[in-house]
């Protein structure tokens, strides 16, 4: 969504603080009188600051304006850090095979070493639910010993809604 600027006689404040060209605060005058000094340096009346009270115009050319803002969202855009790594979720059962268990460590590390995140999710159903939780929580970090990449545990197992769940990252093994 772009926000739009009003210049000149889109103006709608009959009263301005005005800044002129060379960063001079030049008070608070009417609308009219500040449209008739912009007109006599040949440039045009942007509001600033439509918010304020006053509202804020500075006198200046509008497509100098223009590059202005348009740097500045590229300077925010530039500084805005964009992370590519994902969190990836692998999904156990209680009565998952050791062989399967090995496969999917086997992608664990594989992710970690990409660079992303890892939720572990151990699928809890019908009577696995009431199960010890100190066993299912050994179940899952059972399973974490079988990831072969140094990894460091960024969300604790904790309860979820289907079961229990873990998020590991990489760094240092804990």
């Amino acid at each position: 969504m772009k926000e739009t600027v009003a210049i000149n006689q889109y103006i709608r404040a009959q009263e301005l603080r005005v800044i002129g060209q060379d960063d001079a605060n030049l008070g608070v005058i009417s609308r009219d009188d500040a449209l008739k000094i912009a007109e006599e340096a040949g440039l045009d009346l942007i509001e600033i600051s439509p918010k304020a009270v006053p509202p804020v115009a500075k006198i200046m050319d509008y497509g100098k304006f223009q590059y202005s803002q348009q740097k500045k969202q590229r300077e925010i855009k530039a500084k805005s850090h964009i992370t590519k790594t994902k969190t990836k979720t692998i999904q156990i059962k209680v009565g998952t095979g050791s062989h399967d268990l090995n496969l999917k460590a086997k992608r664990i590390s594989e992710w970690l070493q990409e660079g992303h995140r890892v939720r572990v999710d151990l699928f809890l159903r019908g009577r696995y639910k009431y199960m010890d939780e100190k066993f299912l929580k050994s179940h899952i970090e059972g399973f974490l010993k079988l990831v072969t990449e140094d990894y460091k545990i960024a969300d604790v197992i904790k309860k979820s809604p289907k079961g229990f769940s873990a998020t590991i990252e990489r760094g240092k093994k804990s």
